[in-house]
């Protein structure tokens, strides 16, 4: 009998024990949930910050050219569509918004004179403007990003087969950020008027994007691109 009373009394214990393990754990629970929505407050609110900030660098460089305004927003909502399409990581997708979103900073710096041009350049106009990169790079290296946002817009231009520019590299050189926004880059600015061209349907634009697939741009991100458009009906106007 007395055996049984001290097995109860035992069981009652461990009870007690195990009720106080899973209140501690309860607490926890609760603090940690209490620091993950204090976490989540912070990173909006710096995250509208860095928004802020970036808007600030994109004005500047639209008040010089006409048919830069919309151009890195429109870029930047269809680089970002891509990256998720690509099922990238959350924080590379975000490196990628911002990147795009002032990837061509260095625009402010073209004359006039380019800015207005509804003829031919010359090669040193040509140049000058192949030189914007390098000033992006330049400008964006200066602010903190939490991304290597300057690099990213320094290769922006970059091709797989070396062709691009400034610094002419390869497949395995460019940042995977950068063969993102060059196909965004390409198809938004395909799809705007020009004061020399009219815009490209979107069937011209993918095809181009398809023929130099894998010679131009990266596979992963053409197909990513061509499933937005042809299955999934992406639009750069804003919803």
């Amino acid at each position: 009998m007395e055996n049984k009373e001290n097995t109860k009394d035992q069981l009652v214990g461990d009870l007690k024990e195990i009720r106080k393990k899973i209140s501690k754990l309860e607490t926890v629970q609760i603090k940690n949930g209490k620091i993950k929505e204090e976490l989540n407050q912070s990173y909006k609110k710096l995250n509208e910050i860095m928004v802020d900030m970036v808007s600030i660098v994109t004005k500047v460089a639209e008040m010089r050219d006409p048919y830069l305004r919309g151009h890195q927003k429109r870029v930047s909502k269809l680089a970002t569509a891509i990256a998720q399409e690509m099922k990238l990581a959350r924080d590379k997708i975000e490196g990628i918004k911002f990147a795009a979103l002032v990837h061509d900073a260095g625009r402010f710096n073209w004359p006039t004179k380019i800015v207005n041009n509804e003829g031919q350049l010359t090669e040193e106009e040509h140049e000058l403007i192949k030189n914007h990169s390098k000033i992006s790079y330049y400008i964006l290296k200066t602010v903190n990003f939490p991304w290597d946002i300057a690099e990213i817009a320094y290769q922006h231009h970059e091709k797989l087969d070396g062709s691009g520019y400034p610094k002419g590299l390869k497949d395995g050189e460019i940042l995977m950020e950068a063969k993102i926004i060059a196909v965004a880059d390409v198809v938004e600015a395909m799809s705007s008027k020009r004061s020399y061209r009219p815009a490209y349907s979107i069937k011209e634009i993918l095809a181009e994007i398809l023929k130099n697939k894998g010679i131009l741009y990266e596979s992963q991100v053409v197909d990513a691109c061509l499933r937005l458009f042809q299955e999934k009906h992406f639009q750069f106007k804003e919803e």
